[in-house]
């Protein structure tokens, strides 16, 4: 394929942007007139699927095509190296930077931080510009600029992001470029532009959602103005866009992120679903992809196909005739027949597991096969940190200390001069796993277990044996010190 026909990528990524977040799928709740474009211009999946209910690991997915439990990044705790992808993986940047594409980050990493080698420039980026760390704050910040550090000039970050990203699209007009955008929003700490936070208020919201509105619509907004530069530019027939979410919406808020007199708890609409951000729950792993290529992707389109994060590191390398690099194989499926409406007879089981620090089978994982979804509940304690379930009083004092040197170092990332040790947390019996139909129940409200005992023992077990082959993969990283 010709380098000048070769299409342009830019993958946008929302940070704890829930299924009901879309304008599309929430009754007007919030304003998001750009996505709904997207929608409208190019193929919508309905049933697509985060690889985590958490972020890191799903971005590990998201990039190298694999299971996260494969790559190593296993939980958000980038403190602890947790939250890195092996310097084995292959990631997708790596596959179009060999195709001789430009390639770009713009914005939020959290696949590596404290160790250049982890870092974008070392995966496959030619630019990067963002933060390494799960979080930071929308006003006081420091943006990595390759390896210069740049402090806030107090642009809203959102609107910085794009600003870079066009810029970005500008400079690369002239040849294939893979652009990923990861947004920071619309992930704590709540901040938002006033008036749009003060509209939702009027609405009768509170602090914490009506400014997660807010900073979702001017992240929609950021998204207009993309669209509108490649519109300016001649580039929007052969530019593949797409936007999903890393996970489902956070419900629950650590209380630095609390003002007085707030819960902990915030829910908001999220069509139905059960379960939030840190859930294997739809409501925490089920999120929409929208994907919009004028040039080779039916418009107006919504796909009721499973498909999954780790679908589109062989997807969009495919899309562009772009080879992947030698590596590990990928759990994904190419699914560029089905963006282009052919027939795509692959419906693959699927398979989630999270919980803090060590993965467990036997806490918060899931199996979907057809219509048909296994849960394994989450066992109180592995997803929030609990004193009760510590291995002893060494191992709190360690994670209090995790804790106060994860919140220092957003502001002083120097400051932070060693990787802690992980916590031990003390085994916990697994509760009976639950079993819903999909298709009679998106809810998860009845569970069928009793009803189907062989159905649920078979998957089950292919759960377990999933287990077993991507933590043999994951206890052969060699972690170089």
């Amino acid at each position: 394929m010709p380098a000048r026909a070769r299409p342009n990528v830019i993958l946008i990524l929302a940070d704890d942007m829930g299924y009901g977040d879309f304008g599309v799928f929430n009754e007007g709740l919030v304003k998001t007139p750009h996505l709904d474009r997207l929608v409208a211009e190019g193929t919508c999946f309905r049933q697509h699927y985060s690889a985590s209910p958490i972020c890191a690991p799903a971005r590990a997915a998201l990039l190298t095509g694999r299971y996260p439990h494969r790559t190593g990044a296993i939980t958000q705790h980038e403190i602890h190296g947790l939250d890195r992808i092996a310097l084995r993986e292959v990631t997708i940047a790596d596959a179009f930077r060999a195709a001789g594409y430009a390639t770009g980050l713009v914005g939020k990493w959290h696949n590596g931080t404290f160790d250049r080698r982890y870092e974008p420039n070392a995966r496959g980026f030619d630019e990067f510009t963002g933060f390494c760390g799960g979080w930071t704050d929308y006003y006081r910040y420091y943006l990595r600029r390759n390896d210069a550090l740049a402090p806030s000039d107090g642009t809203y970050l959102t609107d910085l992001l794009t600003a870079e990203a066009v810029d970005f699209i500008h400079r690369k007009r002239n040849a294939p470029f893979f652009l990923y955008l990861p947004y920071s929003a619309p992930h704590s700490p709540f901040q938002g532009p006033a008036d749009r936070v003060a509209h939702y208020r009027s609405q009768g919201f509170n602090r914490i959602v009506a400014t997660t509105y807010a900073m979702i619509e001017r992240m929609d907004e950021g998204v207009g103005r993309i669209l509108e530069k490649l519109d300016r530019e001649g580039l929007t027939e052969n530019t593949i866009v797409a936007f999903t979410s890393d996970n489902g919406p956070a419900f629950f808020n650590p209380p630095y992120m609390l003002e007085a007199g707030e819960e902990a708890f915030n829910e908001r609409f999220n069509a139905g679903m059960r379960g939030s951000k840190g859930w294997v729950n739809e409501g925490g792993i089920r999120v929409p992809m929208v994907a919009r290529w004028p040039g080779g992707i039916a418009s107006h389109r919504f796909c009721d196909a499973l498909t999954h994060f780790t679908d589109w590191m062989p997807t969009l390398p495919a899309l562009c005739g772009c080879e992947r690099p030698p590596g590990p194989a990928v759990d994904g499926h190419d699914l560029s027949p089905l963006l282009r409406g052919e027939p795509f007879e692959v419906e693959p089981r699927r398979f989630w597991q999270w919980n803090f620090y060590f993965p467990n089978v036997g806490t918060n994982a899931a199996a979907r096969d057809g219509d048909w979804k296994l849960v394994r509940p989450l066992i109180r304690g592995t997803r929030f940190f609990s004193d009760d379930l510590c291995a002893s009083d060494e191992d709190i004092a360690r994670t209090a200390a995790f804790v106060e040197a994860d919140l220092k170092h957003k502001e002083n990332p120097a400051g932070i001069d060693r990787i802690l040790p992980v916590p031990r947390l003390k085994p916990q019996e697994p509760e009976p796993p639950q079993l819903y139909n999909l298709a009679a129940d998106p809810g998860e409200a009845n569970d069928l277990a009793a009803e189907h005992p062989a159905r649920a023992r078979r998957m089950l077990r292919d759960l377990e044996n999933w287990f077993e082959a991507v933590e043999a993969d994951r206890r052969a990283i060699d972690r170089p010190d």
